[in-house]
């Protein structure tokens, strides 16, 4: 592969309008009937007039959307042009203890990006396009009840020495959801009131609108960074990373807690060379208050046969690289399902090789965790 380049698109001076319409041209919104009809609905109806709204009885196995499998060579263009309004019908939190104490009910499902190793479209079939949640007030309901329940956390964890962390997008990017309703905002300024606990969420999507919700420094954003070079070929359709690593400053300035995710790390040919490039850009460019309380997750590349399969009928370049049944092996994931990850001994090594290139480049950078 090429040599990690910096150049980039400028994503400052475009306006919200402009970020929306460059991830949505929604054309059809496939709704549940009260969904549809809830305050949460309402406004994502109005936001997009043009759409044609398709009443459906529950948001998943929409056949025409899920079950079909045409859909995969517009594997993309469904992610733009088709929203789903659901209610989210279980609302329950479950312990995590990785990147979050808790996983907190999803206010969404699936994205608008579209990365080519995202796990998230395993369970849907042939289409990946975001699910609203419109009963975000229940979800908000239950994590406060829950967050009242934990009183303070007892000691410190690698999760965060003070506050109960919880996920709110383990299934959705909510910088890319922010564009569709208040979802993302509602949580936010839920947790600003909820001094014991913390919201955090990865994203691959640079969203300035969301440095006006003043978190308080309740709210973790994690950027998902990786060299260039594996973004402009898995990355699809998202903020490029140095908009991403530009952004942090800014976020850290408007109450946010700015954190990095070294997600997924994909071993193939000088990928030690790019991610040392990537620490000393880091190293280089992030000011002395962003690397004073900045940690990191290390993830490492995991993948799945049937995912595998939809990826070689939309984008198979992206295969020569995250498929390799030569240095991978099977695993069955916590959902039951069969995935593929690096070998044990070689993914061991490729995280120790990492972690001295942090040491090297980015001594200042904490690794919380690495999986």
């Amino acid at each position: 592969m090429p040599r990690a380049g910096w150049d980039h698109e400028e994503n400052r001076t475009m306006t919200a309008e402009d970020t929306t319409r460059r991830l949505f041209d929604v054309r059809e919104i496939y709704a549940e009937p009260e969904a549809a009809a809830s305050p949460r609905g309402r406004q994502v109806l109005a936001r997009f007039p043009d759409a044609k709204l398709i009443e459906v009885p529950s948001h998943w196995g929409i056949p025409h959307l899920h079950g079909n499998e045409g859909n995969v060579e517009r594997w993309a263009r469904v992610k733009s042009e088709v929203v789903v309004l659901g209610v989210k019908k279980s609302i329950a939190t479950r312990p995590n203890g990785r990147s979050a104490d808790w996983i907190a009910p999803s206010s969404a499902n699936g994205c608008a990006l579209a990365c080519a190793y995202c796990y998230v479209p395993r369970r849907k079939g042939y289409a990946n396009p975001v699910t609203v949640f419109t009963n975000i007030d229940k979800v908000i309901a239950h994590l406060g009840r829950h967050v009242a329940r934990q009183g303070r956390k007892p000691e410190p964890n690698q999760c965060d020495p003070d506050a109960w962390v919880y996920d709110i997008g383990e299934n959705n990017d909510c910088s890319v959801d922010a564009l569709i309703c208040d979802n993302t905002a509602d949580l936010i300024r839920a947790f600003r009131h909820w001094p014991t606990a913390k919201a955090t969420f990865a994203t691959k999507w640079v969203n300035r609108e969301l440095l006006e919700l003043d978190p308080r420094g309740r709210t973790r954003i994690r950027f998902s960074l990786m060299p260039p070079a594996d973004a402009r070929l898995l990355d699809v359709r998202t903020s490029p990373v140095p908009d991403r690593l530009a952004a942090a400053p800014d976020f850290l300035a408007a109450g946010y807690e700015v954190h990095f995710n070294f997600s997924p790390v994909v071993l193939r040919d000088g990928w030690e060379r790019d991610w040392a490039d990537l620490l000393r850009r880091m190293d280089d460019t992030l000011p002395a208050a962003v690397k004073s309380q900045a940690a990191a997750e290390i993830i490492m590349l995991t993948h799945n046969r049937d995912l595998h399969d939809v990826n070689l009928r939309w984008h198979p370049k992206a295969e020569e690289v995250l498929w390799r049944t030569g240095l991978q092996e099977a695993k069955r994931s916590q959902n039951g399902g069969w995935n593929v990850r690096y070998r044990t001994g070689l993914k061991g090594a490729a995280v120790q090789t990492l972690r001295a290139l942090i040491g090297r480049h980015a001594p200042w950078l904490r690794i919380r965790y690495a999986f």
